[in-house]
């Protein structure tokens, strides 16, 4: 066999081949901070989902206490309508309730 001869690239190829490792290199290293900035984003969004959670359990519990202070108020002052800038509450009259016709003629046949 035919003894090999070494071979010595040039400068411009071995620069070329570095350019391609450093290429690489920076390539790999996006990778990784793009990974990092993925996984800090998943904690955000669970963070936020967290969130969301607890103010959606707020919002009800505030709606559940809204009802009771206005079952409390109509049974205390009847229903009406509040000022909140001046405090002043307006009763609302509520009509009578009206007999209907039947009950009417039942009335009037009892009466006789």
């Amino acid at each position: 066999m035919a003894k090999s001869k070494e071979v010595k690239f040039t400068t411009e190829e071995l620069s070329s081949l570095s350019g391609l490792r450093d290429s690489y290199a920076a390539i790999q290293n996006d990778f990784g901070a793009v990974k990092v900035r993925k996984v800090l984003l998943v904690q955000q969004l669970n963070s936020l989902e967290e969130t969301e959670v607890q103010l959606e359990a707020k919002y009800t519990e505030t709606q559940s206490t809204e009802q009771e202070l206005v079952k409390s108020l109509n049974e205390k002052y009847g229903p009406g309508n509040l000022d909140p800038q001046t405090g002043v509450f307006t009763p609302v009259e509520t009509p009578a309730p009206v007999e209907s016709s039947t009950d009417t003629a039942s009335s009037q046949e009892k009466a006789s």
